[in-house]
């Protein structure tokens, strides 16, 4: 079971990692993914709170190496899939994984971003600058992501019909 969900997460960081590189839209000294969020709720859901965080950092670390992402991607992307895979571990609400997506990115990633901007980035930004295109960011990717779940839960039950 270890080598699946290494498996599976590393497929995730992959496609996070690329997907990032596809589809993102800058916003001030952020370059803001959906692709991450629907890879936060994924493996918030799908793997647990230790995998979905080190998913997370890994795409993030890897999108800094390469010069395709910010410092600014490791405060969202890390707290947004913790706080989806615990609420999701403790209820088993997909809905609740995506409002912790939200929430722990949008909100509290958002509000840890401003220190690194200012201080280490040494960005001009209000404290509250980022929670705005955190938030569009997170709650599009968010949405996808369930979409992504629930049809993965009816083509899960339609083939449990059939067999």
């Amino acid at each position: 079971m270890k080598t699946r969900k290494i498996t599976y997460a590393a497929m995730l960081v992959a496609i996070g990692t690329l997907g990032g590189n596809l589809l993102y839209f800058p916003i001030g000294a952020s370059k803001c993914t959906p692709v991450q969020h629907i890879i936060n709720v994924l493996a918030a859901v799908t793997l647990g709170p230790g995998y979905a965080v080190l998913t997370a950092f890994c795409i993030s670390l890897i999108r800094n190496i390469t010069g395709t992402g910010t410092l600014l991607a490791f405060p969202g992307s890390m707290i947004g899939a913790l706080l989806a895979a615990v609420l999701y571990k403790k209820t088993k609400q997909k809905f609740l994984a995506v409002i912790g997506e939200i929430v722990g990115t949008g909100i509290i990633g958002a509000l840890l971003a401003f220190p690194i901007a200012k201080f280490i980035l040494g960005k001009k930004v209000a404290a509250l600058f980022f929670v705005v295109p955190f938030s569009i960011n997170t709650v599009c990717g968010s949405i996808i992501a369930y979409i992504i779940l629930r049809g993965l839960e009816t083509a899960k039950n339609n083939v449990a019909k059939v067999v």
